[in-house]
């Protein structure tokens, strides 16, 4: 039954989402350093092997973790309300992050290639998205407003 291997399931849970944190953390922190040596004597190609190894190997394997452990976890029966907002607060922040993932993704994908629209301070502004996310869903889930 899958309520008995809820509370493994929750600290499997609990350890993908800080692995992938780590990465949204840290990408776009890449990324600064990235379009800062970008046109000079400073090569780059160490950054970029930093990206995408850091965005395929530890970034997306998390995220999908975190996605089918936090399924299982909402489909043990009455391990959710869903008639709270906390649960769809939380939802919103997770979708969001979901959705800066894939941004980190694209941008990725646009510097190996040569170019970027953003800017070194627009990616370090880009680096506090996933705190504000982050105080929101664990807000949402320990005060349960």
């Amino acid at each position: 039954m899958l309520s008995d291997w809820y509370l493994w399931i929750k600290a499997f849970h609990i350890m993908a989402v800080i692995a992938w944190m780590a990465g949204l953390f840290y990408l776009p922190r890449l990324f600064v350093y990235h379009v800062e040596r970008s046109g000079s004597d400073e090569p780059v190609a160490t950054l970029k092997i930093m990206e995408t190894k850091l965005l395929r190997v530890i970034m997306n394997p998390a995220m999908i973790a975190s996605w089918v452990l936090g399924l299982l976890l909402v489909s043990v029966p009455g391990a959710v309300d869903f008639s709270a907002l906390w649960v769809w607060l939380k939802l919103v922040g997770i979708l969001s992050m979901t959705g800066f993932h894939m941004w980190l993704a694209r941008e990725r994908r646009l510097l190996a290639e040569g170019g970027h629209a953003v800017s070194g301070r627009q990616y370090r502004m880009m680096n506090e998205v996933p705190t504000l996310l982050m105080v929101l869903i664990v807000l949402s889930v320990v005060v349960k407003f």
